[in-house]
C-alpha cells in the first residue's frame, strides 16, 4: 500500500515470521548457533524460550528452512493442546507410516523407533517442533519422554524442539515433568532488543527493501517508536507498518514523531481515553452549570 510512496521494494515490517527479515542480536544468534547445535548432532530434545514477539519461530524457521530437506523430516505442531496421540497422529503420517488409532500407545511407539532406525539408515533427521508447548497438557509431555528413549548406541533418532514464552519454563519446572527437564540438552533464552539494536533493527529491515531509514524516518520518530516498543520485535514492526500507513495517508515523507505519537495513542486506546474524559467533563461541566440554575431561587414575578 504504501511501498511505492515510500520507495520500497516491498512491505518490511511484516509480522509474519519472514526468515529473509532475520536480525541476528547476541542472543538471537546464540539461540541459533543452539538450535543448530542441537538438531545437528541429535542431542535430543532442545527448549527455546522468550517473551512474545521476540521471534522465537522466525528464528528456529531461519535454520529450518535452509537446510537441506533431503537429510531431514519437518513435523511442526501449530496446535500443541491435544493429547498424546493426536502427535503421534502427526509424526507417523510425516515419517510415511499408515496411523492405526486403534493399536495401543506402547505399540504404536514400537512401529514408529523401527521406522526411525530406517530414516536414521538413509541419512535423514527427524525434527519435531512443538510451537507454543506452554499449551501442550502434561501427559502429553510427559510421554513426550517416549520418544526422547527413541536412540542408536551415539544418536537420538527423533530432534523435540520446545518453543514458548516463560510460562513453558514454569511448567517445566513441575514435579511430574522433572524426568522431562533432565533430558533437555538444549537451552536458549531469547532477550529484548536494547534501543541501539532496536534501532539498527529497524534500518536492517528497511535495508532489506532497498531503503535508507532517514528517507522513511525522522530521527525523533525512531527515537519515540523504539521508547515505545521496548525491544519487543513484534511491536517495532507493527508501530513502523501503521506509522507507514499513517503517513501516507498524510502524505508526509518522512514519517514525523507527530504521526508516531498518534500511531501509538491509537494502539494503545489513550486517544479513545483521552477524548472520553473530554466528553465526561464537558458532561459534568453541564451538569455543574444547570445545578446552579436550579440552586437560585425562583425570582418573583412583577
Amino acid at each position: 500500500m504504501y511501498e511505492r510512496f515510500y520507495g520500497l521494494r516491498k512491505a518490511p515490517f511484516q509480522i509474519t515470521p519472514d526468515p529473509e527479515f532475520l536480525f541476528l542480536s547476541p542472543t538471537h544468534r546464540e539461540a541459533l548457533a543452539s538450535i543448530v547445535y542441537g538438531v545437528e548432532r541429535r542431542k535430543g530434545f532442545l527448549v527455546l524460550v522468550g517473551e512474545v514477539g521476540l521471534g522465537k519461530t522466525t528464528t528456529l524457521r531461519s535454520y529450518l528452512e535452509r537446510v537441506d530437506k533431503k537429510r531431514l523430516r519437518l513435523i511442526y505442531i501449530f496446535n500443541p493442546n491435544v493429547p498424546f496421540s493426536a502427535l503421534l497422529d502427526a509424526i507417523e503420517q510425516a515419517v510415511g507410516l499408515d496411523i492405526r488409532p486403534e493399536d495401543n500407545v506402547a505399540v504404536r511407539v514400537n512401529r514408529l523407533h523401527e521406522t526411525l532406525i530406517e530414516e536414521y539408515r538413509q541419512g535423514r533427521n527427524v525434527v519435531l517442533v512443538v510451537d507454543e508447548a506452554q499449551n501442550m497438557p502434561v501427559e502429553a509431555l510427559e510421554n513426550l519422554r517416549l520418544l526422547s528413549n527413541l536412540e542408536t548406541a551415539k544418536d537420538k533418532l527423533i530432534q523435540i524442539a520446545l518453543i514458548g514464552p516463560p510460562e513453558l519454563e514454569r511448567l517445566l519446572d513441575r514435579h511430574e515433568l522433572r524426568q522431562l527437564k533432565q533430558r533437555i540438552a538444549v537451552r536458549s533464552t531469547l532477550a529484548p532488543l536494547s534501543p541501539t539494536e532496536s534501532l539498527a533493527y529497524i534500518r536492517y529491515r528497511l535495508k532489506r527493501v532497498g531503503a535508507d531509514s532517514t528517507r522513511v524516518f525522522t530521527r525523533d520518530a525512531l527515537r519515540r517508536i523504539v521508547k515505545h516498543a521496548q525491544g519487543i520485535p513484534r511491536i517495532l514492526n507493527i508501530l513502523c507498518d501503521n506509522a507507514l500507513i499513517t503517513g501516507l495517508g498524510y502524505q508526509k515523507k518522512p514519517v514525523t514523531a507527530a504521526i508516531v505519537r498518534e500511531v501509538i495513542a491509537d494502539l494503545t486506546g489513550q486517544r479513545a481515553s483521552h477524548l472520553w474524559k473530554w466528553e465526561v467533563a464537558a458532561l459534568a461541566g453541564l451538569l455543574f452549570i444547570g445545578g446552579l440554575f436550579l440552586a437560585i431561587p425562583e425570582m418573583p414575578q412583577p
